[in-house]
C-alpha cells in the first residue's frame, strides 16, 4: 500500500510544476498556453484531494496530506529551477 503515497508524492510534483508554470505564462501573457497548463493542474489536483478524501480511511488520509504536501513543495523548486513551458 506505500506505492499510493509516492503516487501522492508524484503528483504533488506534478501539480505544482504545472501550476508555478501556468503562473509564468500568464506573467508572458500567453494565454492559450495558460489556460491549458492552468486546467491540468486542477485535473490533477482535485483529482489526487478527491482520491485521497475518498479511498483513504482517517489515519493514511492526514499521512497521504502530508506527502501530496511535500511533493508540491518539491514542484515548486523543480518549476523555479526547470522552465519548460517558457517561449
Amino acid at each position: 500500500m506505500n506505492y499510493i503515497f509516492i503516487l501522492y508524492f508524484l503528483a504533488g510534483i506534478l501539480q505544482d510544476f504545472l501550476f508555478t508554470s501556468s503562473l509564468r505564462l500568464v506573467n508572458q501573457e500567453l494565454k492559450f498556453r495558460a489556460a491549458s497548463v492552468a486546467f491540468l493542474d486542477n485535473l490533477v489536483s482535485v483529482g489526487v484531494l478527491y482520491n485521497i478524501l475518498t479511498k483513504l480511511d482517517n489515519e493514511r488520509s492526514m499521512i497521504a496530506i502530508i506527502i501530496y504536501s511535500l511533493g508540491v513543495g518539491t514542484g515548486t523548486y523543480c518549476a523555479m529551477k526547470f522552465k519548460l513551458f517558457e517561449k
